[in-house]
């Protein structure tokens, strides 16, 4: 994959891109398996922060809604890292280390300001366990954009 590097003109802009979708993608896998629910009604949920109830009795179009919203909130997601990680070389040098910081800040901005601020408009309210499980899926989520983010923005920012 390195090789891919050379090819590409902006190496951060690829990092965004695979750290978004490659995390946003496996995010709505692990919603679905830690709420037991398929991975289509997570969708639906997701296009309900802009639709309410409104949007589990939607169809394909609705689904399609929820993933562009989940990759959009993604690639934003990494985009931040990702910037930052050019601007402080310790994000890079430190990835993992970086990436877990990273899942639990987005772990509590998504929890206690984004769903809240969405037309769901709800507090998270979570048993010790699914805490546990949440935390852990924005931990993965934020070791993915900092791994994609110190092996091809590193070259870059040389």
């Amino acid at each position: 994959m390195r090789a891919l590097t050379r090819t590409v003109r902006h190496p951060s802009l690829l990092a965004i891109l695979l750290g978004g979708f490659v995390a946003g993608t496996i995010d709505i896998g692990a919603a679905a398996l830690i709420n037991m629910a398929s991975p289509i009604l997570i969708l639906h949920f997701i296009a309900g922060g802009l639709l309410v109830k409104a949007a589990l009795a939607g169809g394909t179009s609705v689904a399609l809604l929820g993933l562009v919203l989940q990759w959009v909130m993604s690639l934003i997601i990494a985009a931040l890292y990702v910037v930052a990680a050019r601007r402080l070389p310790i994000l890079r040098r430190l990835w993992i280390a970086g990436g877990l910081a990273y899942g639990i800040v987005i772990f509590f901005v998504m929890n206690y300001v984004v769903v809240p601020l969405s037309a769901w408009a709800k507090w998270p309210r979570f048993t010790a366990e699914t805490f546990a499980e949440n935390m852990l899926a924005m931990l993965l989520f934020g070791l993915i954009i900092s791994y994609f983010a110190q092996y091809y923005a590193l070259d870059e920012a040389a």
